[in-house]
């Protein structure tokens, strides 16, 4: 009975790692495709925007509000582009680079919810990078896109 049980959990052990190791694939394929995602979002330029291409962002907290202006700007004259929160989302991961990068790096592997929350994702940028403001008008605009 005993030898069967440790049998069985070997099995069970086996089949772990193995999927583990499956489970690490996929993540590194979630990735490739997240930023080819990402890169073809950047193509999406039309060539009479009256709004300039966002500038990128890559942790400073001095230049996040900058950053969410420049970006909610850009989807709102282009919102044909931006039709979920999923792709305004995606837009500005595409956006991200250095810190930033990285900080959103946990997020894609475990498939966060914020990745399809825009409201939620921009909350967490500014939790994280610093950005702190009490004026609830700025939140009104956030919910109006």
């Amino acid at each position: 009975m005993v030898e069967q049980l440790l049998i069985l959990l070997y099995a069970l052990l086996v089949r772990h790692r193995a999927l583990c190791i499956q489970n690490n694939l996929l993540l590194k394929q979630l990735r490739i495709l997240v930023c080819e995602r990402a890169r073809l979002l950047r193509q999406v330029r039309p060539p009479s925007c009256p709004v300039p291409y966002p500038s990128r962002f890559s942790g400073e907290s001095g230049r996040l509000p900058e950053f969410v202006v420049q970006t909610m700007s850009y989807m709102l004259v282009n919102e044909e582009h931006f039709c979920n929160d999923a792709m305004k989302v995606a837009f500005l991961i595409s956006l991200l680079s250095g810190e930033a990068e990285e900080w959103v790096m946990p997020y894609i592997e475990s498939n966060s919810h914020i990745l399809g929350d825009y409201r939620a994702f921009v909350n967490e940028m500014k939790q994280y990078f610093g950005w702190d403001t009490d004026d609830e008008d700025d939140d009104d605009e956030e919910d109006d896109y």
